[in-house]
């Protein structure tokens, strides 16, 4: 095993994940095997939603991207993670430190933006149901899709230049286990109370106002399903409706904790148990939620499959399913 201390007058050290936890080889392996299950499931799902034309939908279309961000997202921040564990080697460059940075934070601000259009859809689906193919057609779909994406680079080039352009004191050391913009902020020698202003003001424009937002579309959309007739109509709104909202909580959450609390209000511990939350458990609990309780998906799943598939046509299949929803927690 080496030690990290051969690095440059450039580099930075991670102190890793909990370091004063003493051994956490069990936990890594843990965050291991929910890195291998978010990469299956999120892929599993953009292929189905692929090659499954029953699935080519504004919903699912939208759905994949959120995947792709989520296999992005996981995949900037835990093979580093990992292998620094294992090497004993934790150094990045300033580079390095720079271009994860720019992944995780575009990753953050595309998925509210995403989030929030994925609430519009459903708005339109259940309250404006006869004109819905004429709203969501092909090509407001890829705009949704590009305006997310674009939204979270611009937003991401900006935080990122700016920080990793502080300068920085003795200490190179980061109490984390990738770059995370409250944590390289506390090795700067300058007073960066402003900037962490201008973070508290991102937090309201990528949080708060997509919340209110969503809340917003979800409140019509409740509106509208109670005034329904038919039960099973009801039942279907209610579910999709439920999962996206779902992902929502657990996202947008632990965003809020990251953006909009002063870091001095938190410990360090604290900040990487909210990261790990977001960063790894929402990447891979996403695909479990929109999937599970999902017959399309499902379906799609057996027809891929084809004939001799193992999953069964009974209740007794979504019985299971719905112990892993209960399993974890949903």
């Amino acid at each position: 095993m080496r030690r990290g201390n051969d690095t440059s007058t450039t580099d930075l050290i991670f102190l890793g994940l909990f370091p004063d936890m003493g051994e956490i080889s069990f936990l890594v392996y843990i965050i291991l095997l929910s890195y291998i299950i978010a990469l299956f499931g999120n892929t599993i799902l953009i292929l189905l939603i692929w090659v499954d034309s029953r699935l080519h939908t504004p919903m699912y279309f939208l759905l994949s991207q959120l995947s792709a961000m989520d296999l992005v997202l996981i995949s900037t921040t835990v093979p580093k993670m990992v292998t620094d564990f294992w090497e004993d080697k934790k150094i990045i460059s300033q580079v390095g430190c720079g271009i994860q940075m720019l992944f995780v934070i575009t990753i953050e601000g595309s998925e509210c933006i995403l989030l929030t259009l994925m609430s519009y859809d459903r708005y339109v689906a259940v309250c404006n149901p006869l004109r819905y193919s004429v709203i969501m057609t092909s090509t407001v779909c890829l705009q949704m899709a590009a305006i997310s994406w674009m939204i979270g680079l611009l937003n991401a080039l900006v935080h990122t230049v700016y920080t990793m352009h502080l300068p920085i004191c003795d200490s190179r050391e980061i109490h984390h286990f990738f770059c995370e913009t409250p944590a390289i902020l506390k090795l700067s020698c300058e007073d960066t109370s402003v900037y962490e202003m201008t973070l508290f003001v991102t937090g309201i424009v990528f949080i708060l106002i997509p919340f209110g937002l969503i809340l917003t579309s979800y409140g019509l959309i409740f509106l509208s399903v109670f005034r329904m007739n038919s039960q099973k109509g009801k039942k279907k709104a209610l579910a999709t409706c439920s999962s996206h909202l779902t992902v929502v909580s657990l996202y947008l959450g632990s965003g809020f904790f990251i953006l909009m609390v002063p870091p001095a209000m938190y410990t360090e511990r604290q900040s990487q148990a909210i990261s790990l939350f977001y960063n790894i458990l929402t990447p891979m609990l996403n695909p479990i939620i929109y999937s599970l309780r999902n017959k399309e998906v499902l379906g799609a799943l057996r027809r891929v499959l084809g004939p001799h598939s193992v999953l069964p046509h009974s209740k007794c299949f979504d019985y299971y399913y719905g112990g892993l929803v209960f399993f974890f927690g949903l």
